[in-house]
Parts: structure tokens; C-alpha cells; sequence
């Protein structure tokens, strides 16, 4: 957008970030910080626009940064829809939540919250799904474990599959419209007074904690190679980040140079997966690893898989109902239901995360509702093309725009078009499904860690020294490792005389993160306690912070096309919750000069 802004290199952002931004750079409309040498200050903003060549690096960058999470869900799905031992189908999944997170990620930016946030699959929706797919009547078939007994092209095995898919599409789909309706009626700020540390605490660690057994079972399958692959990603992106690699670089001030590469930083995962994968390949050529499918070690080999590439298309393309008319499950539907009110309020976090870090001011209430009624639309999108899942705010991305300190939405809107890339081509999504067991296993390993710690570090803004919060915290976490357990192993007792109440309560009491954050929602708004003590006040208080450091106005957050300017000469645009109008600018110019420290003015709806 400033003019001269071509002429910066790759070297003073994504390659070397110590280096000192350029003459050209100050005077920006990033007007982030009065201290030049504020690390946190973004060289380039939500409005901002890359050089091309930066832009495509970055967003190649992002796409890497949410591969790892991405592939994992359906990988996980596959054991649940019967799919284990069907690759080529696998990679058709993968395929079809690459194009859908591309094309969600495209709508958010451009009319959803407005912000640079990434939108992938969810977690949140893997645990209620996996729930309603290890019911009774939904239990796979035992001949589908046995690799032997599948024809993948039998139409008997694919009525099993896709059978499920399409009860998961259906649930997935009408649960979606709960939340189209949350966000755009403005009703997410209604619940997000009720929402605190408390309740997203449990509940976003139990979605790791309880994807245990799934990482278990694929590490087991060698341990030797899913424990590389785990210290490979632990030394990548916790020992050797802030290492840089040199390599030649060139820009019109410094013409051909070497600069500084953080490659550790940028794709730790990615390099993990693809040196433990190499290793398997040398083990499996030179037959150090068995070639008997009944030894141990034998999923370990990256032969296991090796025709599916073979066999997939170099192009796919998905559309809405490719496995058939979606049905509708009254239990998925709940289940799903519990899993999108986690992923809302996460995303409510996300996008002030954001807005912090990419110099943006705080997000108004007609953008948290646009970005959550869009949310719920990728969603309903997600169901519709049958990914099994749906679709939600990257954290991880998120906090990529605090390394390479880029916060235009540019970049992420063009990371959105190399999903749908990835998406088309079908070669790619069947290359990854050749990945070794034990080599995903060491991944998981890592990533449902990474979502449990991240669940209890909501926990810092509440007053852990209170024998309160103690008890809300270690009650709804304990009681929903045990409850879950215990129904799962007597799946008899829930007996109403109704099958569907049956089901709903089934899948409702084995769905961790439900249990967990439902004890949490009652004990934390039910026990007596203060907003600075429930961790609400420090929530609150944020955007204060936020609003230091951003730029002047929310104009970032109007929407495009001459669509905001006509709005605002509609009288009738102030009563629409999702749509911005002349009243807005100065009611927010208004609240950030009459907050104090002391306000009890919620920022968070």
C-alpha cells in the first residue's frame, strides 16, 4: 500500500528478524509503536501489501504452519468411517479439507472478520464425531480392520464408509446453523459473558488429552520411529528455532547478499515428518524393517501404502454431496452442537489475538459477529463437501504473525488460494497418506500435547492461589476422564426406554471435552466468586493493551466492495449485528477514551 514498499527484502522480516526495518518502512499507516526498536512491532499490517515474491513466501509459510493440523483429522476420521486400510480414500478426504479450509479462509478474510486469520479443521469436532462413530450401530464391521477381507472398490465396503460420512455430514451440517445463527444475530457476545478461563480450560485440554489412545496406538506401531520423529520436532522447534541458515537473497538496496533463513522456526513439523519419513525409506529399501504385515514394525515401512499415488488422479475435484445425500443424526447433531460452541469461543480469543498482533485495533462487535456467522457457514460448507469436520480459527497461525511480524491480510487470503491448490491436486493429498504410522504417531505425540497445555494456559488470567478455582479446574477435568470411561465400558446402563434420548446422552457423557466444560460453565457461574478471581476482569481489560498499539481506526474491519459506504446510508444497517455503520467508529473512538483500568466495560462481546 506505501509506496517504496517493493523495494523491502525478504531478509528483514521472514528471513533475518533482528535486523532493523528499513528507512523506507517508518512513516507506514502501521502505526504500532513510538519505539523503533519495539520487537513486536509489525513491519507490515492488515491493510498493508507485501512484494509479491514475500507474499507468496509467507503464504506458503502459513499453509505449512497448519499442514500438520490439517492432515491430522481426517487421518484420525479414517479409523472411524472404516477407512483404515483404504488409502486412495484417505487421500480424497485430505484433499477435500485442504479446498475447504482454502475456501473458508478466502470468505473470512474477505467478509468475515477481515482479520490475516487462517481457517482450518477443528478439533473441537474430531471428539463428539469419533463419540458418534464408536456408537453400536455405528461400529465398524470387523472385517474392515482386516486388511485382507477389504476390497475398497466393492460396493458393500463403500456403502459402510460412506454410510457414516454421510450421518457425519448431516450432524455436522444442521449443527453449523446454530452457529451461522450465533454470530450473526450478535447473540456470541451474549454468551461469551457466561464463557470464562474456567470453562475453556477444560475443555479445549480434554480435546488433546483425550485423543490419547489414537496417538498411542500409531506410536506403538514402532516406537523407535515415532520417538525420532518426536525428538526430531522438539529439536526443530524448541532448540534449533532461533538458528538461522544462510542463503543468497537479493533486494534493490542490497542487491545479491547472504541473508539469514529460520527454517527450524517456519516448518518444524514438516521437516520432523520428512526425516523421519527418509529414514523409514532407507530402513525399508536395505529390508531392515519386516516385510510380514503380522511382525511388529511392518507399518513402518513406506511401502505399506506405495500404489496409492499411483492410483490417485493428478486432479480432484469436490463438490457438495460427493458421497451421497447427507442424513441426519438427533445425537451427532448435540454432539457436533457441544464441539461449535468450544470452537466459538476459541475463535472469539483468536481474532483479538489478532488483531494484537497484526496492529490492528480491537475487533467491533458487527466483525466478532460476522467472523463467527462465516465460521459457521465454512462449517456448514465443510459438511456439505464432506471433509467430516469443520472449520475454525488457526491458533497456530496466529501466532506465526508474531514471528514474521506480517499481519496483512493479503498474505492470508493468498494462503487460502494455495490450499485450494493443494486442495485440486490429488497427487498431493495421496502422497501424504503414505506417511508411516509410526511417523503420524510421533506427530500426534506432539500436537495433542500442544492442545492440552494450550487449554490450561487460559488458566494464567484466573487466581490459581483460590481454593475455588482449584476445585472448579480439578473437579470438571478429573470427573471428565472418569465419566467418559466408565459409559464407554458400560455402554448398557443409559437405558431410557427411548432410543434417541439413549443416543444424545451416549454420545453427550463419552464426549470428554463436553463433561469437562459443562462442569466448568456451571460450577464457575454458580460458585460465588469475583470477576478478577474467575480471570473475567484480566479479559476484559485486554483490548485496553490492544488499543495501544494499533493503528488510529477500525476502518480495517469495513467490508469491501463500496459495501460498508452503502450501508452506512441505510438507516436501517445500526439494527443488523454484522453490519458496520456510521455509529460504530465513534462509539468505539468513545470506549477506548472513557475505559480505565478499573472498567468493568466488557471488550470481549
Amino acid at each position: 500500500m506505501a509506496s517504496g514498499m517493493d523495494s523491502s527484502g525478504l531478509d528483514n522480516l521472514a528471513f533475518d528478524m533482528d535486523e532493523q526495518i528499513n528507512d523506507h518502512l517508518k512513516g507506514k499507516a502501521c502505526k504500532t509503536s513510538e519505539t523503533d526498536g519495539d520487537r513486536n512491532k509489525p513491519t507490515y499490517c492488515v491493510t498493508d501489501v507485501p512484494p509479491w515474491y514475500l507474499c507468496i513466501f509467507l503464504a506458503i509459510q502459513h499453509y505449512l504452519t497448519a499442514f500438520g493440523g490439517i492432515i491430522s483429522i481426517p487421518l484420525i476420521l479414517s479409523e472411524g468411517l472404516c477407512l483404515q486400510h483404504d488409502s486412495l480414500t484417505q487421500s480424497q478426504l485430505i484433499n477435500n479439507i485442504f479446498f475447504v479450509s482454502g475456501l473458508c479462509t478466502i470468505l473470512q478474510v474477505i467478509f468475515g472478520v477481515r482479520l490475516p486469520i487462517l481457517q482450518g479443521g477443528t478439533f473441537a469436532l474430531v471428539t463428539p464425531a469419533m463419540a458418534l462413530l464408536s456408537m453400536p450401530d455405528w461400529e465398524c464391521p470387523a472385517w474392515t480392520k482386516n486388511a485382507s477381507l477389504v476390497n475398497t472398490s466393492s460396493p458393500v465396503f463403500i456403502e459402510v464408509w460412506q454410510t457414516r460420512m454421510r450421518t457425519l455430514q448431516g450432524s455436522i451440517m444442521v449443527a453449523s446453523l446454530l452457529q451461522v445463527l450465533v454470530g450473526f444475530s450478535g447473540l456470541i457476545g451474549f454468551l461469551m459473558r457466561f464463557i470464562g478461563p474456567l470453562t475453556i480450560a477444560p475443555t479445549v485440554s480434554l480435546i488433546g488429552l483425550s485423543l490419547y489412545d489414537s496417538a498411542g496406538v500409531k506410536a506403538g506401531s514402532h516406537w523407535g520411529i515415532s520417538a525420532m520423529t518426536t525428538v526430531l520436532i522438539i529439536l526443530f522447534s524448541q532448540y534449533l528455532r532461533r538458528i538461522p541458515i544462510p542463503v543468497p537473497a537479493y533486494d534493490k538496496i542490497k542487491k545479491l547478499h547472504v541473508s539469514k533463513f529460520f527454517l527450524f522456526q517456519i516448518m518444524p513439523i514438516l521437516l520432523g515428518i520428512a526425516v523421519s519419513w527418509l529414514v523409514c525409506y532407507l530402513l525399508t529399501i536395505y529390508d531392515v524393517l519386516p516385510s510380514d504385515p503380522d511382525e511388529y514394525g511392518y507399518l513402518a515401512r513406506t511401502d505399506v501404502k506405495g500404489s496409492v499415488v499411483s492410483e490417485a488422479s493428478w486432479f480432484t475435484f469436490t463438490y457438495p454431496g460427493k458421497w451421497g445425500l447427507p442424513t441426519i443424526s438427533l445425537a451427532g447433531v448435540v454432539g457436533i452442537i457441544a464441539g461449535i460452541i468450544c470452537s466459538m469461543a476459541e475463535s472469539v480469543g483468536d481474532y483479538h489475538a489478532c488483531a494484537r498482533l497484526s496492529g490492528a485495533p480491537p475487533p467491533p462487535k458487527h466483525a466478532i459477529n460476522r467472523g463467527i456467522g462465516i465460521e459457521g457457514v465454512g462449517s456448514l460448507l465443510a459438511g456439505a463437501f464432506g471433509t467430516g469436520n469443520g472449520t475454525t480459527s488457526f491458533s497456530e497461525n496466529v501466532a506465526a504473525l508474531g514471528i514474521t511480524r506480517v499481519g496483512s491480510r493479503t498474505v492470508i487470503l493468498l494462503s487460502g488460494f494455495v490450499m485450494i491448490l493443494m486442495g485440486i491436486l490429488g497427487k498431493i493429498g495421496a502422497i501424504f497418506t503414505t506417511i508411516p504410522t509410526p511417523v503420524i504417531g510421533g506427530m500426534f505425540m506432539i500436537m495433542f500435547g500442544v492442545i492440552g497445555a494450550a487449554g490450561i494456559s487460559n488458566l494464567q488470567s484466573t487466581d490459581m492461589n483460590s481454593s475455588r478455582n482449584i476445585f472448579i479446574f480439578g473437579f470438571s477435568m478429573f470427573s471428565a476422564l472418569v465419566i467418559p470411561n466408565w459409559i464407554m465400558k458400560n455402554p448398557t446402563f443409559l437405558d431410557t426406554g427411548v432410543k434417541e434420548v439413549d443416543q444424545v446422552l451416549q454420545i453427550l457423557l463419552t464426549t470428554h471435552m463436553f463433561v469437562g466444560g459443562f462442569l466448568g460453565f456451571f460450577l464457575d457461574n454458580t460458585i460465588p466468586g469475583t470477576k478478577r478471581e474467575r480471570g473475567l476482569l484480566a479479559w476484559e481489560n485486554v483490548d485496553l493493551q490492544d488499543s495501544s498499539s494499533s493503528l488510529e481506526t477500525d476502518e480495517v474491519y469495513d467490508l469491501p466492495f463500496g459495501i460498508t459506504s452503502h450501508l452506512q446510508s441505510q438507516s436501517w444497517a445500526r439494527y443488523i449485528p454484522f453490519c458496520p455503520h456510521k455509529g460504530h467508529r465513534s462509539q468505539s473512538e468513545d470506549n477506548h477514551v472513557s475505559q480505565s483500568p478499573g472498567s468493568e466495560y466488557s471488550t470481549r462481546i
